[in-house]
């Protein structure tokens, strides 16, 4: 829950501050966001499940960004970064729906004892 409440004040942080990124960085962004919210999402689905780890959510968190923005950076030193980046929003897409898709069955498919 502590990471969830770090989150939301983040965001109403970053709203209200306004920074401005360094121009290198922003091509980058996109994909941090995607891959934070594969982490999120994944977190969310152990918690519901009984098996959540918050040293698991901290390295899965940090490790799908630095992985993603890595990817897509050795993708625009070969020449292909839209490419790359294509490929790790395909990837990090399929999980976050993976991960929702179990979430709904969690919520929808509990047997119901009555």
């Amino acid at each position: 829950m502590l990471a969830v409440l770090g989150l939301v004040l983040g965001l109403v942080l970053g709203f209200l501050i306004d920074p401005t990124l360094p121009s290198w960085i922003q091509p980058y962004l996109p994909i941090m966001v995607v891959a934070s919210l594969d982490a999120l999402l994944g977190a969310l689905r152990a918690y519901m499940e009984g098996e959540f780890s918050d040293k698991a959510f901290i390295i899965s968190f940090l490790w799908n960004i630095i992985l993603a923005s890595a990817l897509v950076f050795i993708g625009d030193k070969l020449g292909v970064g839209a490419q790359m980046t294509t490929a790790v929003v395909i990837v990090l897409g399929i999980r976050i729906f993976s991960n929702g898709a179990s979430m709904r069955r969690y919520v929808f498919e509990r047997p119901r004892h009555d």
